[in-house]
C-alpha cells in the first residue's frame, strides 16, 4: 500500500482492496512518499504492516533504520529517496518499471513549478532521476502517465 491519505469515506481505500480478496490485515507494508496527511492519514487501517518512510521502518514499537536510497521494501519494490516537494520524500519503484511518487501532483504532468515546493532544484533533479528510470508515473493525485522512455 502507498499513501493511504485522505478519503471521503474509507471505503475508497478498503473496498478494492476486499475486491481482490484481502482484508487491511493482509497488507504487510505501507510505504509513505511523504507524511503531509493527505498522503498518511489512514496508514493504521493497516494494523499488521510494517511503515516504512525516506529513513526509516517501522515495525510494532520498533523504529528502525534503513539504509535509505535503493532501500528494497522487497524483491521487486525499492525505494527512490526524490527530494522537492519536501526534503523526505520518495518514489516508490515497482520493477515493473512503474513509480508512485508526489514529484508531480497530476497526470498531465503538473504542476510545473509546485507551489508547495521545499527544493524546487531538487525536485527538477528528482524529476529527471525518476523519468530515466521508469516507464509510468503513478502521480500522488492523479492517473498514471507514460514517461516516453524506452526502456
Amino acid at each position: 500500500m502507498v499513501d493511504p491519505g485522505l478519503v471521503a469515506d474509507r471505503g475508497a481505500i478498503l473496498d478494492p482492496l476486499r475486491e481482490h480478496g484481502h482484508a487491511p490485515e493482509d497488507v504487510t507494508h505501507v510505504i509513505l512518499t511523504h507524511h503531509h496527511p493527505d498522503h498518511a492519514v489512514n496508514t493504521a487501517l493497516f494494523p499488521n504492516a510494517e511503515v516504512v518512510d525516506a529513513r526509516a521502518r517501522y515495525v510494532g514499537d520498533q523504529w528502525l533504520d534503513h539504509s535509505g536510497d535503493g532501500y528494497r521494501v522487497s524483491p521487486s519494490v525499492w525505494l527512490m529517496l526524490t527530494p522537492g516537494h519536501t526534503s523526505e520524500d520518495l518514489s516508490v519503484i515497482v520493477e515493473t518499471a512503474d513509480a508512485c511518487t508526489h514529484a508531480w501532483w497530476h497526470a498531465d504532468p503538473t504542476p510545473e513549478a509546485d507551489p508547495l515546493a521545499e527544493d524546487q532544484a531538487a525536485l527538477e533533479v528528482s524529476r529527471r532521476r525518476i523519468l530515466a528510470t521508469v516507464d509510468r508515473v503513478v502521480p500522488g493525485h492523479g492517473e498514471p502517465f507514460e514517461t516516453g522512455r524506452s526502456g
